[in-house]
């Protein structure tokens, strides 16, 4: 798909993993790419093979400054929002810090997204809104109560996309991501997503913690499938498929032991003794919710979303990228 007119998209987070993946994929497709981040999580070597890219421009600001979000949208056709602070964990310890940055600061790029008059507005929502909600698989409209500060944040940007849909008249759609993992998502800091952390440590020979007895099930999602979704998200067409969530997943489930197994099997194709690295089980972890799985449905109907990637497929990409640039 090449734009004979290059269209433009501001990517918010455009250094951090998803968003760098995003930035990757659309400057592909020549697009014209603005990618705004502070680096407090994201890194700028994920941004080092677009620099030279005159497609490419990079803004370092911070979302919580209005100033950053209204120079960031000027001439944008389209916003990829994914900056946020991430980790259940951390919205546990700072929840302060936590909605400064995904509440005040997913207000502002609204209101500057609204201001500009951009096409449409997509946004990282979170698999975490489900909260208490026992129903398996997980659908769009049935909800539970948080379990954490960061998933009150990422509702609440539900509700304030919402809102900015209906009084204003902004279009809309909000990815509600589950465990997503892929090539540049870092293994490093206290906040490491499970996968990258654990690949890390597998090659490191050290002993992964698995937080309670890894019956816990997620729905992996590998990165591709999440690029998918937003490509089909700022191209859909429908209006009855826009100002409204979509599960972003593979739509089947793993637990934290199948996991394990998986990486040491992949991982010890590169180097036979890590298949003798044991896991160790801790305690389950504070704002945990024990099961996850999508139904993707709705994406599938509304949007035509057809994931390419199951867990062991993604997986399988995921160590070979890790094996090459961890070393």
């Amino acid at each position: 798909m090449e734009n004979i007119v290059k269209n433009t998209i501001l990517i918010t987070g455009g250094a951090g993993f998803i968003g760098s993946n995003l930035t990757e994929y659309f400057l592909g497709l020549r697009y014209k790419v603005v990618c705004l981040d502070n680096f407090s999580t994201g890194h700028r070597h994920n941004l080092k093979d677009f620099l030279d890219n005159p497609d490419f421009k990079l803004i370092e600001g911070d979302i919580r400054n209005i100033s950053d979000c209204i120079l960031a949208v000027q001439g944008a056709d389209f916003v990829l929002h994914q900056a946020a602070l991430g980790s259940v964990p951390r919205s546990i310890k700072d929840p302060i810090t936590t909605n400064e940055v995904n509440v005040s600061g997913f207000l502002n790029m609204l209101t500057a997204a609204r201001d500009a008059k951009v096409k449409r507005f997509v946004y990282a929502a979170s698999s975490s809104t489900y909260g208490d909600s026992q129903g398996l698989p997980k659908v769009e409209e049935v909800i539970g109560k948080p379990l954490s500060p960061y998933a009150i944040t990422k509702y609440v940007n539900e509700l304030y996309a919402e809102i900015f849909s209906k009084a204003y008249g902004l279009e809309t759609i909000g990815l509600r991501y589950f465990n997503v993992f892929g090539r540049k998502q870092d293994p490093n800091g206290a906040y490491a997503a499970v996968i990258p952390k654990f690949v890390k440590q597998f090659m490191s020979y050290e002993s992964p913690v698995i937080n309670g007895d890894g019956n816990y099930s997620r729905d992996f999602t590998y990165i591709d499938n999440v690029i998918q979704m937003n490509e089909l998200a700022i191209t859909c067409q429908n209006p009855e498929a826009i100002n409204t969530v979509y599960n972003t997943a593979f739509g089947d489930r793993n637990t934290l032991n199948d996991l394990v197994k998986y990486l040491k099997q992949y991982l010890s194709e590169f180097d036979s003794k890590i298949n003798d690295v044991q896991v160790i089980y801790g305690e389950n972890r504070a704002g945990d919710i024990p099961h996850s799985l999508a139904s993707i449905e709705k994406a599938k109907k509304m949007l035509g979303y057809n994931p390419k990637y199951s867990l062991q497929e993604g997986l399988k990409e995921a160590v070979g990228w890790y094996w090459n640039n961890l070393k």
